[in-house]
């Protein structure tokens, strides 16, 4: 164990905060106890979770502990386990390299605090520690002491292998599933078409207190106009020609369960004043009954449209839209989660041999590149489709760029023609940094670009020379740009031309690496986490 007691005064009470650091990884025990030092915190690392334990039996408890999941003799999830056990008021932040669904929501069952997922900016370990050093201090101001929290499900997650995701995207989706993995509260999940809203709904229902309830789907956009009512409440005994006999409805199916109501937004205006009545009361009558119906449902909704524009057109109830609107999840599309794309096709292609009775077709590193760049208009639902084609048309066992179908060849042709267009308005000389060494590209919007900039449009990565000037000589529109600006009187010329010529250079290469910030910043010579904090500091975290 390693400790640090100094402790910088008079910078609040996050400096006296203490906090403890439980990692196998020496390296990251050093950046950690590094970082939280510069903030003036107290800082002990342990190498495993028994020593932790040991030295909390006899020593001062911590403000904070963040903790890795896997390491040899104890896991993390494991530790907390026991950690909650004697000391459950202690905030505890769960780190790990696998970031996958089930461990984040069962660090969230064992009572973390948060779940961050590795590799992760050090201003955001940072700030996370601040918040939960000043949860802690609340309660202890408040002198209570957090009950004991069982660990039910935390030591055998239900399986879901269908969700795969790494990307930062996707760990939101998974922080939304643990936060939520003892509730019972209304979800409303939106996304594109394609990008795996049921897949969620089904894991918020796997990892809640009704997991062993039934689970119903019911697409609003697949069930006539006519029939709605009764899909959803049931009917009578003849209550219409042709009902021979009592029916239940989805709503009595998942009684004490999960009804899963998907694309929300096709739900006829007036099976929402009916749908609305339940969520409010829980009572319904089937179509032609007089016998009210009392039922236990948790509602999660999904759709792809846009809800309060559908209230603001008149077409969706806006009560409904806010009892519905609880809480909300978005899944992103695939083209904002690039990281997860090979990983997932190799798991569509895993599974598609299996059904087939087929060994599973490999992908060659060309074919997976350029797979990893395709915009994916369909999303999850075109890649597993496309893996399946694959599996049956590609002639041998390793995939090749030229196996793909011609609709997804014809898209890379298309984001090639787009990215070797030049602009027809070359820079002058003259003007702001930007404007000299770059030039927006309005025939490819999907690529990412800068967003705080002098020009009035979006910063792209197609280099454009001024008159004159060779194409790779950046540096000539640069002096002559600081010499008309220093011939104005002009000052801070640093603190403009800085920002921009990071901006544009950021741009350039997270353009060529198709989004991917680890390659862009292997690109740049940078660090994965420099990079994060560059896109913060220019205002283009976002894009």
């Amino acid at each position: 164990m390693t400790t640090d007691k100094q402790s910088r005064p008079g910078e609040g009470n996050r400096m006296n905060a203490s906090i403890w650091i439980v990692d196998d990884d020496r390296n990251m025990r050093w950046v950690l106890e590094t970082a939280f030092r510069d903030e003036g915190m107290t800082v002990s690392s342990f190498e495993e979770p028994v020593s932790a334990l040991k030295e909390l039996a006899h020593a001062t408890a911590p403000d904070v502990i963040l903790t890795d999941i896997r390491m040899p003799e104890m896991d993390g999830l494991t530790f907390v386990n026991r950690l909650k056990a004697s000391h459950p008021q202690i905030p505890v932040i769960v780190m790990t390299a696998h970031s996958d669904l089930e461990s984040a929501v069962s660090s969230y069952q064992t009572g973390a605090f948060e779940y961050l997922p590795k590799p992760f900016d050090l201003d955001e370990a940072i700030s996370l520690v601040e918040r939960a050093v000043q949860y802690h201090a609340q309660r202890l101001q408040e002198q209570e002491q957090m009950t004991s929290r069982s660990a039910s499900g935390a030591n055998a997650p239900v399986s879901t292998p269908d969700i795969i995701g790494e990307s930062p995207a996707m760990q939101e989706v998974f922080r939304a599933i643990g936060r939520l993995s003892q509730s019972h509260i209304t979800v409303l999940i939106n996304g594109e078409s394609g990008t795996g809203k049921e897949l969620v709904a089904h894991a918020l229902h796997r990892h809640s207190p009704r997991r062993s309830k039934p689970f119903i789907a019911l697409n609003m956009a697949a069930i006539p106009r006519e029939l709605m009512e009764t899909e959803l409440f049931g009917h009578e005994k003849g209550a219409f020609t042709g009902a021979a006999s009592q029916r239940q409805g989805r709503f009595e199916q998942a009684n004490g369960g999960t009804l899963f109501l998907d694309e929300i937004g096709d739900m006829p205006f007036e099976t929402q004043t009916r749908l609305l009545r339940v969520l409010a009361d829980g009572v319904f009558y089937r179509v032609g009954g007089h016998v009210p119906v009392r039922v236990d449902v948790r509602i999660i909704a999904a759709t792809h449209q846009h809800l309060q524009k559908l209230v603001t057109a008149g077409k969706f109830r806006e009560d409904l839209y806010h009892r519905l609107n609880v809480i909300r999840v978005h899944i992103p599309p695939l083209r904002e989660r690039r990281e997860d794309i090979v990983r997932l096709a190799r798991h569509f292609l895993l599974q598609a041999g299996r059904e087939l009775g087929v060994e599973p077709k490999q992908m060659h590193p060309q074919t997976q590149e350029l797979l990893a760049g395709l915009p994916w208009p369909g999303n999850v639902r075109q890649l597993e489709n496309t893996c399946r084609y694959l599996t049956v048309m590609a002639s041998g066992n390793d995939i090749l760029p030229n196996d793909l179908p011609s609709e997804l060849q014809a898209l890379q042709t298309d984001q090639d023609q787009d990215q070797d267009q030049p602009s027809a308005n070359p820079a002058s000389v003259s003007g702001t940094i930007p404007a000299m060494l770059s030039a927006p590209d309005p025939a490819n919007p999907a690529d990412i670009t800068g967003s705080a900039s002098p020009v009035t449009q979006p910063v792209h990565a197609v280099p454009v020379p001024a008159q004159g000037v060779a194409a790779t000589d950046w540096q000539t529109p640069l002096r002559n740009w600081a010499a008309q600006q220093l011939a104005t009187g002009a000052r801070g010329l640093l603190d403009e031309a800085m920002p921009a010529f990071e901006r544009i250079l950021l741009d350039a290469t997270l353009t060529h690496c198709r989004g991917r910030k680890g390659l862009a910043a292997e690109r740049l010579g940078w660090g994965r986490n420099t990079l994060t904090r560059k896109l913060r500091e220019l205002d283009m975290a976002d894009d």
